[in-house]
């Protein structure tokens, strides 16, 4: 007996160990198992206690009364199944009549501290069903990355979701995007993470760094690189007139006819030919205040370097032109255009922040609710941010950590990938790699 009990405290010791230091491994190996038993043996008890409920139907307390029966009880939502997943459960739920999806968001941190587990999120299938997601345990205490990811030509993981969820940097989707966050935040690393998954990619990347001290070291890697306002301007405006070239290109290519089916018109680069289509470029710009921060009332490099960042949010999609923006601040009091420039980028990411004005640029447009969630990162949790859309959705993500050396071996590893990119041949950096021919552009006619 007594043998036996060592055997068990073994174990339990064991099972604890192995929870604090590889979370994944126990909630696969034992977690998991417990948690399915204990969600299904609570699942009617926690939503009665936690009024998520629906009364019996009218057809049913009626025939209650005529036959002197005792009131019905409270239905509980019906549970369509219970899905393990690698951070938690997921429970797809039909809702009854009365009920909708915003109660169980509401009733989030009820469900909680009922079912025992870290976090607890829903969201709406189709009118009528939900699935709500319980994580086993904090993903973002120590962010590893799945092996495997739904990548794609520019579609890059860049962090982990607070669900257990992958969220992907997909530029095709949002092709512009701002980061903000105070120092020693995890801005950079966010940046570093992003440069060396596009690194193995077929795209020109293309940076402005004015404190000549983030990009240099992925020089291997990128088309074109400056480090003051005076080079930013006219790589900017040289963007600008690819930009305008690649359009004559697309709209050479339309020949719109009666006769010509719809899937043939282009429209944008992705339906050009392929030996017309042109390198789709990402232009990353470490600390915007840097760059169009100005001691002059009326600057005429500032004014430039606005306007060509506005023309590029507007129009450089269609055209393969992408930007990543990044600094401390994204506000007002950067000048005339940023507010303009702003409501051009529909991605954003707000890391760490000092205080709630700088939340509120990036957030206030969108949900309130990020704003606040915001401002409650710790800073013990470098790397943990906030997403949101222009949609008002939101999220909580924390990136893995990228080392300089990690991203500076990317770069290198992938230097023959380097498109020579006409247009930008003057801004090229110089370290003697053989650069790769990328697709012409015609000149229209």
């Amino acid at each position: 007996m007594t043998g036996l009990v060592i055997a068990l405290a073994v174990l339990a010791g064991l099972a604890l160990l192995l929870k604090w230091r590889r979370p994944v491994w126990y909630w696969l190996t034992l977690g998991v198992f417990f948690r399915m038993i204990w969600v299904s043996y609570r699942y009617a008890s926690v939503m009665e206690a936690c009024r998520l409920t629906a009364p019996a139907s009218r057809m049913r307390r009626t025939l209650a009364r005529w036959m002197d029966r005792p009131v019905p009880q409270q239905r509980v939502p019906r549970l369509l199944w219970l899905k393990p997943t690698r951070t938690g459960l997921r429970l797809r739920l039909r809702l009854l009549p009365g009920q909708d999806a915003f109660e169980f968001a509401a009733a989030a941190d009820r469900l909680r501290h009922s079912f025992g587990v870290h976090q607890v999120t829903s969201r709406e299938i189709k009118p009528g069903v939900i699935e709500v997601t319980l994580t086993g345990y904090d993903v973002l205490k120590r962010v590893q990355m799945p092996a495997r990811g739904d990548r794609g030509l520019l579609k890059i993981p860049i962090a982990m979701v607070e669900d257990g969820t992958v969220h992907y940097r997909d530029y095709r989707e949002v092709p512009h995007a701002v980061t903000v966050g105070a120092t020693q935040s995890g801005k950079s690393v966010t940046q570093r993470t992003v440069i060396k998954e596009l690194a193995a990619q077929p795209v020109a990347l293309v940076g402005i760094d004015c404190k000549k001290v983030e990009l240099g070291p992925f020089a291997r890697r990128f088309s074109a690189l400056v480090d003051n306002p005076d080079d930013a301007a006219d790589l900017l405006e040289a963007l600008v007139d690819r930009m305008l070239g690649i359009y004559d290109v697309i709209r050479a290519e339309q020949q719109i006819s009666v006769d010509t089916p719809d899937a043939e018109i282009a429209a944008n680069i992705w339906d050009l030919p392929e030996e017309l289509r042109p390198v789709p470029v990402v232009v990353t710009i470490d600390e915007i205040a840097e760059l169009t921060l100005s001691t002059k009332k009326n600057d005429p490099r500032r004014d430039r370097i606005v306007n060509a960042l506005v023309r590029l949010a507007q129009l450089g999609r269609a055209a393969g032109v992408f930007l990543d923006i990044y600094g401390q601040r994204f506000g007002s009091e950067l000048g005339d255009g940023i507010t303009m420039l702003r409501a051009q980028l529909t991605g954003r990411m707000v890391h760490r922040v000092n205080d709630v004005s700088t939340a509120k640029m990036a957030f206030g447009d969108i949900s309130p609710h990020a704003v606040f969630a915001a401002t409650q990162i710790p800073n013990a949790r470098r790397g943990m941010a906030v997403v949101g859309y222009s949609t008002g959705e939101w999220m909580r993500v924390r990136g893995p950590h990228t080392s300089m050396r990690q991203a500076v071996a990317a770069c290198n590893r992938h230097a023959h990938r380097t498109p020579d990119l006409p247009e930008l041949a003057r801004f090229r950096p110089l370290v003697g790699i053989a650069p790769l021919e990328a697709s012409p552009v015609a000149q229209a006619a």
